[in-house]
């Protein structure tokens, strides 16, 4: 028997298709995933926004962290639909004020990601949004960041997953929820 679950919204075929791909960008064999051939088709963008809504709307979420940049293209919208606060988590020195950050490991190197110390309080329910998860890493980080501060991850909810990258595995426990799954990597 089918559930709900196994039905896929007849909105995705759409906004899948809106999601332009980029050969050898930015360098020779990445499938660069452009959304913003979907911020340009209203209706795909609109119905994108309302997906995450649909799901996230009366689950008692009262933070939605954007990260850097494009969970913040996402993230605004969703949030003032469900009526929870925005807060953007950012690369290092983009946030003006006390910051707390969690560093990640990159192919080559590391990085951080950063958020104003104070835009959570202990007990909050958030989800974590962005438009693509790859290796996992900047979402792990910010799950590590949010958890470090006493906040409770609901869901990690991005766009796209390319699942050839095994980013999922990065996030432990953590749920995550896409719309569209990419064989391109």
């Amino acid at each position: 028997m089918a559930t709900k679950e196994d039905v896929q919204d007849p909105r995705i075929p759409k906004i899948a298709s809106s999601i332009r791909v980029i050969p050898d960008f930015p360098k020779p064999g990445i499938m660069f995933q452009d959304i913003t051939t979907l911020l340009l088709d209203t209706e795909a963008f609109k119905d994108t926004v309302d997906i995450f809504v649909e799901r996230y709307k009366g689950k008692g979420i009262s933070v939605v962290a954007g990260v850097e940049a494009r969970g913040f293209i996402f993230g605004p919208p969703i949030a003032l639909a469900i009526g929870a606060k925005f807060v953007p988590m950012r690369k290092p020195k983009k946030l003006p004020g006390k910051v707390i950050s969690e560093e990640y490991s990159l192919e080559y190197g590391t990085d951080k990601i950063e958020m104003h110390v104070g835009a959570v309080e202990p007990g909050e329910r958030a989800i974590i949004i962005d438009d693509l998860i790859a290796t996992g890493g900047t979402l792990a980080a910010a799950i590590r960041l949010l958890e470090r501060v006493g906040v409770t991850i609901a869901e990690c909810a991005c766009v796209i997953e390319l699942p050839v990258l095994k980013g999922r595995e990065k996030l432990g426990e953590t749920p995550l929820f896409i719309l569209v799954t990419s064989d391109a990597a």
